[in-house]
């Protein structure tokens, strides 16, 4: 068995990706993504293990069964966790759905939810502990994440580092360690 310390961050964008490519680096979520780097790069502290940095990198001209989706597979499987990047763009894209088909229900990871377009607990939950309307809207944008969710603990926080921080140091939401599937939140 592989030692499982990274953490996956699922984030989506436009089809066919191609990293140096503008359009992509103007994505909100992978602009989220390369923010966890720039914070791992300047505190080397930061408790963020990027998966995506070990193995081979993808590119779009790879055939998605023999060379993508096992790659996408390797990382995954040498992870503890998802980081899933959920916003009104994020949209249901072939690699989306087989991070999360695979991560939750085959190698049931816990999921850290990270919203870029919130910033505070209260924007996530309402004052009655209740998830609010705008972020369970959000869960129709990738269904097989909205119906596999309730297979594996998942943490839904705002886009802010010392909520992402505690996230990412919680054992909660480690697949060795991790408590009972369930949705949670930071109390407001």
């Amino acid at each position: 068995m592989s030692y499982r310390n990274g953490n996956y961050s699922a984030f989506y964008v436009d089809e066919p990706f191609n990293e140096s490519n503008l359009g992509a680096s103007a994505t909100k979520d992978f602009v989220s993504y390369n923010l966890l780097k720039a914070w791992k790069a300047a505190d080397s502290d930061f408790p963020f293990i990027d998966s995506h940095d070990k193995n081979y990198n993808v590119r779009d001209g790879s055939d998605w069964e023999r060379t993508l989706k096992p790659r996408l597979r390797n990382r995954i499987s040498n992870s503890k966790n998802i980081v899933l990047f959920l916003s009104s763009i994020t949209k249901n894209s072939r690699a989306l759905r087989e991070e999360i088909d695979y991560g939750i229900n085959i190698k049931g990871l816990p999921v850290i939810v990270v919203y870029p377009e919130f910033s505070e607990k209260s924007d996530i939950v309402t004052s009655e502990k209740k998830f609010k309307k705008q972020i369970t809207d959000l869960w129709d944008n990738l269904p097989k994440f909205r119906d596999s969710m309730k297979n594996v603990p998942t943490l839904h926080i705002p886009n802010k580092k010392s909520l992402i921080k505690s996230a990412l140091n919680d054992s909660d939401f480690m697949v060795s360690t991790k408590c009972d599937a369930n949705t949670y939140f930071y109390a407001p």
